[in-house]
């Protein structure tokens, strides 16, 4: 995506959720509960554990909150029982999104999804349609403003913590991963004092498809809004390459 800024689109996505903090907040309290009941409440034994609470920080999560909801999932037996699930799509153009959710009501959500493609003139398809178009890697961003560190001493880092690939942009690295060795990078780097604008495992088009037609794109961010407001979303994937806002 060379000539796009993913801090940019990043510090965008970050003003939108503090517009509705209680969502990302949502989001991550649920991954919490997954990461304890898989692994336990102490984060020095559960990798994926501390890969939550690092995404926490990055929000601008307060440490009492991460703690109470720590606490909360280690304590109570009777927690509810989300169950992970994934849909794949198209919405305008043949633009490819995948949606990633918790719930404790698949028949709902299903529904609640459904209605999210349809309403943007999208559609869900079968399972494997379009995540074939994606990469499953871990994804660090770095803000070159809020990083002292020279452009070949952070490369270095990256890849001797091993990562995969380091790009650098106009304002930002991204370090990428494989899945495996994300928390070992991510860990590396947060020793170093390296600030993360934003450190997760993601899926990454393998190619965009550029959305220009005015109602294409209004279609297409009606489907990402709806899906993005639904409590059971945990995150949206897509390939759309969208006009810059003005």
């Amino acid at each position: 995506m060379s000539g796009h800024s993913k801090f940019a689109n990043i510090k965008h996505k970050k003003e939108k959720n503090d517009a509705a903090k209680g969502k990302i907040f949502t989001i991550i309290g649920k991954e919490i509960v997954i990461a304890v009941k898989e692994g336990g409440a102490n984060p020095e034994n559960n990798s994926k554990l501390r890969d939550v609470i690092a995404k926490a920080k990055a929000n601008n999560m307060p440490n009492d909150t991460i703690k109470r909801g720590i606490e909360r999932a280690a304590g109570d037996a009777n927690s509810v029982n989300y169950v992970t699930c994934t849909y794949e799509g198209y919405g305008p153009n043949g633009t490819a999104i995948i949606v990633d959710a918790l719930t404790d009501n698949k028949n709902r959500t299903a529904a609640n999804v459904r209605n999210c493609f349809t309403k943007g003139g999208g559609n869900v398809g079968t399972t494997g349609c379009v995540s074939y178009m994606f990469d499953q890697m871990g994804q660090i961003i770095i803000a070159k403003e809020e990083c002292d560190m020279d452009a070949d001493d952070l490369m270095m880092a990256a890849l001797d913590a091993g990562a995969e690939d380091v790009v650098e942009d106009d304002d930002s690295f991204e370090v990428l991963t494989t899945p495996e060795n994300f928390s070992e990078v991510r860990e590396a780097l947060e020793k170093q004092g390296i600030p993360m604008a934003e450190a997760e495992v993601t899926m990454i088009p393998q190619n965009y498809v550029d959305l220009t037609d005015p109602e294409a794109v209004k279609k297409f961010t009606r489907i990402i809004d709806m899906l993005d407001d639904d409590d059971d979303v945990q995150a949206v994937y897509h390939n759309a390459n969208l006009p810059e806002e003005e």
